[in-house]
């Protein structure tokens, strides 16, 4: 059962940290995060800081193939999650911003509906299992720029409050809810979701959509969500998990693993039954489990990135979808290369792309041969007493 400790205030070392990332926040993005055109963003870069980050990230994947990783390996990778995926959307924001939408998920389809539509479906799906409502305090742990938030304050009148550990995300978030006006019903605070900074009992609901997979231990931060979520509080979230059907020592298994975990930024990705396991030593009572992608939907969750765009369900989509086809892809690698050759893009930008169309096809193989899902939801309530 969860411990109830109050989270202590900022070391001196903790504070010169939180220092540290927004200094480089600012050597590598300047002034982009208000940039409104994700393209132009990335274009903007400090080409030194960019080298930087692309050294302090791919030195986690670079010659550590699936047949040749150790534990030692994934050991690091978990130490560091925290540098880990900092560096990682310093990286990829951009990019997810152009090529995909500015919600960092995946989501079901159904037949005649826009992908934007969907992806906000897949969000109002989750506060309606958690029954959020009006006038709520709510956390979302690992916020990104802020899509799901906006999209779920508007649909329930939830007062949100979003956690994340990198400073880039947290102003373009920032922007895009004054853009709409939602500045008084959201905010954006910088924190380790592994550490978090607010007392004990101070949420009515907590979410994550595709975020906590990013933790070294799943374990870990379902206990720290358990410690601020208010007592009879909810607890609601899409994992990405491996399915009972992967098999470590399966070498094709573990190729799929590690590309989804090299280009999205995961130091260790589990299986469901561990992701159970931790709910109920966090000291949750489960409400439901389900994995949403195992329904006999029409349309499968990974089709954008398939290539495939006889799924498509609207001309509205085209110009979004048709980035994630293979031959959109192969276009971006060989435009970014070039812009990268002549210093117009800083160094790194393709690599990056790179990394992300590997996890691509790692995400469809694995969405395919039923060894991974995005979206395993779980709610979970917290004791109205313990």
């Amino acid at each position: 059962m969860s411990t109830m400790a109050t989270s202590p205030p900022l070391t001196p070392l903790e504070k010169q940290d939180r220092e540290r990332d927004a200094a480089f926040k600012q050597a590598l993005h300047g002034t982009s995060g208000t940039e409104s055109n994700s393209f132009r963003a990335m274009l903007s870069k400090n080409h030194t800081a960019q080298n930087e980050a692309v050294s302090e990230y791919f030195k986690h994947w670079d010659n550590k193939a699936a047949g040749v990783e150790t534990e030692e390996t994934r050991k690091a990778r978990r130490d560091e999650y925290a540098t880990l995926t900092r560096h990682y959307y310093n990286l990829a924001t951009d990019l997810y911003e152009y090529g995909w939408a500015q919600s960092f998920h995946f989501c079901r389809f159904s037949k005649g509906e826009a992908f934007k539509q969907a992806l906000a479906r897949h969000e109002h799906y989750l506060a309606l299992k958690m029954g959020m409502q009006e006038g709520m305090r709510v956390l979302d742990v690992g916020c990104g720029v802020g899509g799901p938030a906006r999209e779920i304050a508007k649909f329930t009148g939830a007062n949100i409050v979003g956690l994340n550990n990198n400073d880039y995300q947290i102003e373009r978030a920032t922007t895009y809810a004054a853009k709409e006006g939602l500045s008084g019903q959201l905010s954006y605070v910088k924190g380790d979701f592994m550490q978090m900074d607010f007392p004990d009992n101070s949420f009515d609901a907590v979410y994550a959509i595709e975020a906590t997979v990013h933790a070294p231990s799943l374990e870990g931060i379902y206990s720290e969500i358990f410690r601020v979520l208010k007592p009879g509080g909810v607890f609601g979230v899409y994992e990405w998990l491996m399915t009972d059907q992967y098999d470590n020592a399966n070498p094709h298994h573990r190729e799929i693993r590690l590309g989804i975990e090299q280009g999205d930024g995961i130091s260790n990705m589990e299986k469901i039954e561990v992701a159970l396991d931790a709910m109920k030593a966090a000291g949750f009572q489960m409400e439901l489990n389900e994995d949403l992608a195992d329904r006999p939907d029409e349309l499968p969750w990974y089709w954008p990135l398939s290539g495939n765009l006889k799924y498509m369900q609207s001309v509205w989509d085209f110009p979004t979808l048709v980035r994630m086809t293979h031959w959109g892809r192969a276009f971006a690698h060989r435009f970014v290369g070039l812009l990268e050759t002549i210093k117009v893009a800083p160094k790194g930008t393709q690599k990056t792309a790179d990394s992300l169309a590997l996890a691509a096809d790692c995400l469809v193989a694995g969405g395919k041969e039923k060894l991974f899902t995005p979206m395993y939801l779980m709610v979970g309530r917290k004791p109205e007493k313990n």
